[in-house]
């Protein structure tokens, strides 16, 4: 009801007098007044114009008022009208029944108009407060009714959001003010074996520890403060160290910061193979610096090499013999070397024969046994049904005793050695975390310690040929680049893991190969020639020089060239009298494989003996895409050029 407007107040009565009275009682108090003689012109009235309160006489004669109150309580649009009885009678049964039918009060006739008033503004006012209530009500249902439709679409807005959150392989929190979680994705729970109800409106120390927050508090509070925070952390997880990826993205409501969404990737892998991929740079750099190297010396040591035995030939007195031995010696020394910064780089092809892996297993135990402090304890473990693996038995060898070695000293106290061989098969999965690894069938060899371990700054570096963390004299630094240079000549790969003061694994991964026939050559002497006229090619003039007196001493004739284009035009002079081409692989102006397409042209018959300390016979025709008759690994002696050219002629 509105302040300016009156209340509406109906009087039925029979009696005109009474009307009267009250009309102007009533109108005199401000109140708009209606009135009705009678109970049918009541009901009449009020289906016009409902009033705010009825006074109704009880004792009329058309329709008395418990009639009139109990069809008025009947409709609907008249129900809540409060209705004040009127009667001269003042028997308690009437009261009652008046009540029963829905009336709210009772006055007694003679009035008192004090009291008539009072209790009139009383019901009144029930009536605006019962309105206001009901107002009231309806609008909070309203509110309620909305809220619950808005409280179902959030759920079903986070259960969307937690589906896809889920889903993702990255570890999502939101963390509030209080440094308190307030969600948890099903990857955090996984990751930290906590289900979400014992992780959310947690202290994050709670979870993490006194340590972990002391290093992350400050940029957590940086992150709250509206600043975009990324970072990487360290975490121990099912016993291994984890490299994570965090990121904290500040929830803002306007200027305001609510808390910071954390975003964390485990990028454990990404990084293993980072390292892998920039060793795998550094190891190819480091190659092609070797190889610039090894072809040098090897064009220095061959003519070396054939002169000490040409020279031994001629001076056959025994202090010259001895001197000869000794530069001799010294010359295969430098020529193993450079053979083994060639294994390292790419490998060379040896004897390649069918190889029982428990065999090999069980020579080297059998020779650290002997060998080794009796403080290391030696164990092996032989897989069932081990698979063979095709190669050469003097290589891997090596392989696994350098390996033995290094574990022999990295436990100067003594310690366990464990030898260990199994079949393998390598699929997709580990091809992802292995740059080496290719899909197939593998024998595993691992050579395992308890020894001081490596550090992590260096791990990544102890495959490069001379680099060593021994004391000067007592290691080369090419033991473990032989090792996998052996291993890459064999399709294989090899894996290490370190902690220090716990110990090292080395695992070697070698194919799993059908066995190939080999070939048994015969050692011959020095085959001399009958007349044949030889074209020599090398832009080293040492090389040849010794190599024409060599050749012309065993009665070959000779040509010489220094690169292939001086090359093509001695051979186009004497077509029919050249009867073999030795040529260099490496030379300027024309390199070998392009002059032996050259002559292979003019000549698809010719005769071709190729020379190069970088390649193989084998990767020749990988590399080159030429086929040639024989091939000659620098640095070569006398013995090995004869028996060559004996065999092609």
């Amino acid at each position: 009801m509105s302040i300016t407007t009156p209340a509406t107040i109906l009087i039925v009565d029979d009696t005109p007098a009474n009307l009267n009275v009250l009309f102007d009682f009533l109108r005199d108090a401000g109140f708009k007044v209606l009135v009705a003689q009678g109970g049918k012109s009541a009901l009449q009235k009020v289906d016009y114009a409902p009033p705010d309160l009825i006074l109704l006489d009880i004792l009329m004669p058309d329709l008395d008022g418990f009639a009139t109150c109990q069809a008025l309580k009947a409709k609907k649009t008249t129900q809540d009208i409060p209705i004040i009885f009127m009667s001269a009678l003042s028997d308690t049964v009437d009261k009652v029944k008046g009540l029963q039918l829905g009336a709210v009060d009772y006055i007694t006739k003679p009035f008192q108009h004090e009291e008539v008033l009072a209790r009139i503004q009383l019901h009144l006012n029930l009536r605006n407060l019962t309105r206001q209530i009901q107002e009231k009500n309806i609008e909070l249902e309203k509110q309620i009714q909305e809220r619950i439709q808005v409280e179902a679409a959030l759920r079903q807005r986070e259960a969307q959001l937690r589906l896809i959150t889920d889903s993702l392989p990255v570890l999502i929190s939101y963390i509030d003010r209080n440094h308190c979680y307030r969600f948890v994705n099903r990857g955090y729970e996984e990751w930290f074996k906590f289900s979400k109800d014992k992780i959310e409106n947690r202290h994050i120390k709670e979870l993490l520890g006194d340590l972990v927050y002391q290093d992350i508090s400050p940029k957590l509070n940086q992150a709250l403060s509206g600043q975009l925070v990324t970072f990487e952390n360290h975490l121990f997880n099912e016993g291994s160290l984890h490299n994570l990826e965090v990121t904290y993205v500040p929830d803002r409501n306007g200027d305001e910061v609510l808390g910071t969404y954390v975003l964390i990737q485990d990028v454990t892998e990404r990084k293993q193979l980072e390292r892998q991929l920039l060793r795998s740079q550094r190891m190819e750099s480091l190659g092609t610096l070797a190889s610039g190297i090894a072809h040098d010396l090897n064009n220095v040591l061959t003519p070396i090499l054939i002169s000490v035995q040409l020279l031994a030939m001629k001076h056959q007195d025994k202090q010259s013999q001895q001197w000869l031995e000794l530069l001799e010696s010294n010359t295969k020394r430098g020529a193993d070397l450079i053979r083994q910064v060639m294994l390292f780089v790419r490998g060379m092809e040896g004897n390649h024969t069918l190889i029982a892996p428990a065999y090999l297993i069980s020579q080297i135990k059998q020779m650290v046994e002997e060998t080794f402090p009796k403080s290391i304890t030696i164990s092996t473990h032989i897989g069932s049904d081990l698979w063979a693996v095709s190669g050469d038995e003097t290589q891997l060898h090596q392989v696994l005793v350098n390996l033995c070695v290094n574990a022999r000293d990295a436990m100067p106290n003594g310690g366990l050695l464990k030898l260990s061989a199994q079949n393998l098969v390598v699929d997709t999965s580990y091809t992802q975390k292995h740059i080496d690894a290719k899909i197939g069938a593998y024998v595993l060899l691992t050579v395992s310690d308890t020894g001081t371990g490596i550090p992590s700054e260096i791990i990544d570096r102890i495959f490069e040929p001379f680099f060593t963390t021994k004391e000067f004299g007592k290691g080369t630094g090419l033991g473990l680049s032989t090792a996998i240079g052996i291993v890459k000549s064999h399709g294989g790969f090899i894996t290490v893991s370190s902690t220090i003061n716990q110990g090292t694994e080395f695992k070697v991964f070698l194919p799993a190969f059908i066995p190939s026939p080999t070939r048994i050559e015969e050692d011959l002497d020095f085959p001399p020639g009958n007349g044949e006229t030889i074209l020599i090619v090398d832009d080293e003039a040492a090389i040849r020089e010794i190599t024409q007196n060599s050749l012309e001493a065993y009665g070959y004739q000779t040509l010489t060239a220094t690169n292939g284009v001086e090359a093509i035009s001695l051979y186009m002079q004497h077509p029919q009298d050249i009867n073999l081409v030795i040529i260099d692989m490496m030379m300027p102006t024309m390199d070998g494989s392009m002059a032996i397409r050259t002559l292979k042209a003019i000549n698809p018959q010719v005769k071709i003996v190729a020379i190069s300390g970088l390649v193989t016979g084998d990767k020749l025709s990988e590399s080159t895409g030429v086929d040639v008759d024989a091939f000659l690994t620098k640095p070569f002696t006398a013995k090995d050029l004869l028996i060559t050219l004996s065999q092609v002629l």
